[in-house]
Parts: structure tokens; C-alpha cells; sequence
């Protein structure tokens, strides 16, 4: 996310407290369910920080939510994403964004999302919980996809799936726009 957010962290801050509250958890006890510190925590409650999508993820799933009821106003959580998606992450260069497109409970979560990326820019993907999967389909440009065990490029039409609770990374290196679509099972 970027300093330009401030409503959106507000809006992040007030639903971690009150959600937190309404399980009666404590800052630890959040930040031990989601695999996190308590200072960040207690920092995202004071709407005091940037916070990654995949830190996000932790907590939404450690409150029992989806990612768009974690992150959408309360007069607005009709589990509906906006028709043109929800504007979540911009990048360094100008036209690098992550939009949130549907997201809708299953068993567990299941979300869509809408990646683009310009030339040499990248996003630095943190591990998400045990049992995420990620399934990226390209729908324009070639995708770096860097894992740990190796990268893969994946051209206009083509796709591929990895267990994402581990580092990885998305990377247009080259010349035009990227654009993909990316499903995240949890």
C-alpha cells in the first residue's frame, strides 16, 4: 500500500480492533493466531503502518474473514467487491497496482485479484499461511514468477499453481505492460 491510502489503513485499523474485540482476543493472542508480533498488531489498530498484503491475509484469516470484509468499510461488507474492483497495493512505477476482484467464502477463502505491473518493476510476495495455493493465469506481457526453488516464466495464455507460504516474487522484466490474474485458495 502507499502513504496515499490513509483511508483504506484507517478503515483496515478499525475493523482489526473492533473484530478482535468482538472475539475477546487481546493484541497477543491476534498476533499469535496470525503468526504475528504483537507490535504489529498494536501498530495496525493505530492505523500506524504500512502493511503488506500478505500480512493482511494472516490476520483476516485469524479473525475468521475474508480478505474483503477485513479490508471494506462495515456500511459496505455486503461480501460484494466494487464492479471495478478494490484498489489495493500501487507500486514504485507509475501503472503497477494490485486490484482485489472477488473474493467469496468457501470451505475456506477463495480470492481473485487482478495484477498489473510495469516494465521493471516487481512485487515482493511474503509467505502466506500453511495450505495457501496461488494460481496465476497471464493475460498479457511475461511474468517473472520467482520461488524458491527456481523461476518461471509464463507468456500471454499460460498459467501455472505453487503453494504461496513461501517467499516468491512477481517480476515484469520486460519492456511492456504485465498483466495477469491471480487466484488465491486458502
Amino acid at each position: 500500500m502507499r502513504s496515499d491510502s490513509k483511508h483504506l489503513l484507517q478503515v483496515i485499523s478499525r475493523n482489526v480492533a473492533q473484530h478482535r474485540r468482538a472475539m475477546d482476543l487481546s493484541q497477543q493472542e491476534l498476533a499469535d493466531r496470525s503468526q504475528l508480533s504483537r507490535r504489529m498488531i498494536s501498530l495496525i489498530e493505530g492505523g500506524e503502518c504500512n502493511v503488506s498484503l500478505a500480512t493482511l491475509g494472516h490476520i483476516a484469516a485469524a479473525l475468521d474473514l475474508t480478505f474483503l470484509e477485513l479490508v471494506s468499510e462495515p456500511e459496505r461488507q455486503a461480501r460484494q467487491v466494487p464492479e471495478r474492483g478494490l484498489r489495493l497495493w500501487e507500486g514504485g512505477s507509475p501503472g503497477t497496482r494490485v486490484d482485489l476482484l472477488q473474493s467469496f467464502p468457501a470451505s475456506r477463502t477463495v480470492e481473485l485479484w487482478r495484477w498489473t505491473i510495469a516494465p521493471g518493476d516487481r512485487y515482493q510476495g511474503e509467505p502466506d499461511l500453511a495450505g495457501y495455493l496461488e494460481m496465476v493465469y497471464v493475460v498479457r506481457g511475461e511474468l517473472s514468477l520467482q520461488l524458491e526453488d527456481g523461476e518461471r516464466r509464463l507468456k500471454a495464455g499460460e498459467s501455472c499453481a505453487f503453494p504461496s507460504d513461501r517467499s516468491y516474487a512477481f517480476v515484469n522484466a520486460g519492456k511492456g505492460s504485465l498483466s495477469f490474474i491471480l487466484n488465491v485458495v486458502a
